[in-house]
């Protein structure tokens, strides 16, 4: 299990001093690290194709990127080159769990847990990214360079590279075993190998109004939703057929405006929208399902995981009503089961103690059996 080490700060004054306003070095974060993974897990994932991948690194001048899945890696050669998997926490138990000292941010702006894997002189290049990220040092060395947010301009340094002009850095460090570096959205920066080694990113990420606009007519069409046309039964008269007057601009203003304002409606939206998994999943599927008296007794006596990578949100002022929202879909359910699905969307980890009290109610049994069988959730011992 991991533990957040701040000994400068409390994670109050991480928040309100540093988080999407300044980068910051916590020194041993993570004290005594030990990798979660090792270098042959990540080459074997990255052979998967279910498995988000890409390689980095430079040919002569002239950056490159493969994505994955990769069979060999000796190509490559022995320095120069960085491995990144993306979505470790949906194929690691061991791995994922970094995550939870994270958790004073809520899940729903979690994005991912991103590994690298590289060799001395391996990175990136230096760029700017769109989302929180904070940066854990594994296993070797690397030295990181973070400049202030500014009007840095970008470029294609390959068709699958966006990368940013040289900067003058406000942080020049060596990063090792258990350091982290956190950098808020918008500051470049660039991290080179110094030895091999493996880092480990917890990204958080918001979504772009115009993701959220494109994600909201998607859900409306999906859902068959708000089809009332415009209306204008008082239309007047008008002198100029060209002409888009200030009323009808207003009635057309109001009709968006009218759906963004229906909350029933935005909720629904956003929790199944935000909820939605963003890469594949590692479903726990089981041979045979369960049947209720299997459950009832597996609650008793086995830890209940939440699949990695998985979202379960509920919104505060709605859960009382029993509306939770599980990998994009919302889920109406009986308010005597509110407390037990709270725990499982609070928690990734529940055992026997907390959750067994509700081993004989057949409303929460009968929806844990879809989720079971679903491969959302699944028991150990």
């Amino acid at each position: 299990m991991f533990e957040l080490s701040l000994s400068e700060f409390s994670r109050e004054t991480f928040l309100r001093d540093y988080w999407q306003k300044q980068p910051v070095v916590i020194r041993q974060g993570f004290k005594n690290f030990e990798n979660p993974i090792d270098a042959d897990e990540i080459a074997g994932l990255a052979g998967l194709s279910e498995v988000e991948s890409r390689m980095v690194y430079r040919d002569g001048e002239q950056w490159q990127a493969e994505f994955g899945p990769f069979d060999d890696f000796q190509r490559f050669g022995e320095k120069g080159w960085s491995l990144v998997v993306q979505a470790l926490d949906h194929w690691s138990e061991e791995a994922a769990e970094m995550i939870e000292p994270f958790r004073f941010i809520p899940n729903w702006r979690l994005d991912d847990l991103m590994v690298s894997f590289a060799t001395p002189g391996g990175g990136v290049g230096p760029h700017i990214d769109l989302y929180d990220v904070f940066i854990c040092q594994g296993s070797g060395k690397r030295n990181w360079r973070v400049g202030d947010i500014g009007n840095h301009v970008e470029f294609a340094a390959h068709d699958a590279l966006l990368h940013v002009e040289p900067f003058q850095p406000i942080i020049d460090t060596e990063l090792l075993p258990g350091d982290i570096l956190y950098i808020p959205p918008g500051f470049p920066h660039d991290g080179v190998t110094l030895e091999t080694s493996l880092s480990f990113s917890v990204g958080f990420r918001a979504n772009s109004t115009a993701t959220m606009v494109s994600g909201l007519a998607d859900h409306l069409t999906d859902k068959e939703l708000a089809p009332e046309l415009l209306s204008d039964p008082q239309r007047v008269l008008s002198n100029n057929s060209g002409e888009i007057s200030r009323a009808d601009f207003q009635q057309i203003q109001n009709q968006l405006l009218q759906l963004v304002e229906n909350e029933p409606l935005m909720r629904q939206f956003a929790g199944s929208f935000l909820s939605q998994a963003k890469h594949e999943l590692d479903l726990q599927i089981a041979d045979d399902a369960y049947n209720n008296e299997e459950i009832s007794e597996l609650l008793q006596a086995n830890k209940l995981i939440r699949l990695g990578g998985l979202k379960a949100f509920y919104f505060s002022d709605s859960v009382d009503q029993g509306l939770f929202y599980i990998n994009g879909e919302e889920h109406s359910l009986s308010t005597d089961i509110i407390a037990a699905v709270k725990l499982m969307c609070d928690n990734v980890t529940l055992p026997p103690e907390m959750i067994n009290s509700f081993s004989e109610n057949e409303n929460f049994i009968s929806f844990l059996g879809e989720l079971l069988d679903a491969g959302y959730w699944y028991f150990a011992e």
